[in-house]
C-alpha cells in the first residue's frame, strides 16, 4: 500500500517509530522518507525526542498513580461524561 501523501506518512509516524507497521507498510512509509525532507525531519525529531524521553524520564511511577490510570483506562466510554 503506497503513501498516498505527507498527511498519510505523519498519521503513521507513531506504529512506524514503534515498529508496528507490516513489512510492506514500513517499506512504503520508509520510501516516503527517504524522497520527502519535511516528514523526514518529523521523523527524526520524533524518534530523537523518544530517546531524551527514556533517558531522562527514569522515575518509578507511584502504585496509586498506575492504578488510577489503569481504572480510567478501563472505564466505559458510553458512561463517561
Amino acid at each position: 500500500m503506497p503513501v498516498e501523501d505527507c498527511q498519510d506518512a505523519i498519521r503513521e509516524l507513531y506504529t512506524f517509530l514503534d515498529g508496528e507497521l507490516t513489512e510492506a507498510r514500513r517499506a512504503a512509509i520508509s520510501g516516503h522518507l527517504d524522497g520527502c525532507h519535511s516528514c523526514l525531519e518529523a521523523f527524526e525529531f520524533e524518534a530523537e525526542l523518544r530517546v531524551v524521553i527514556s533517558h531522562h524520564c527514569r522515575e518509578t511511577v507511584p502504585e496509586a498513580l498506575k492504578e488510577r490510570i489503569a481504572m480510567l483506562l478501563a472505564k466505559d466510554p458510553a458512561t463517561s461524561d
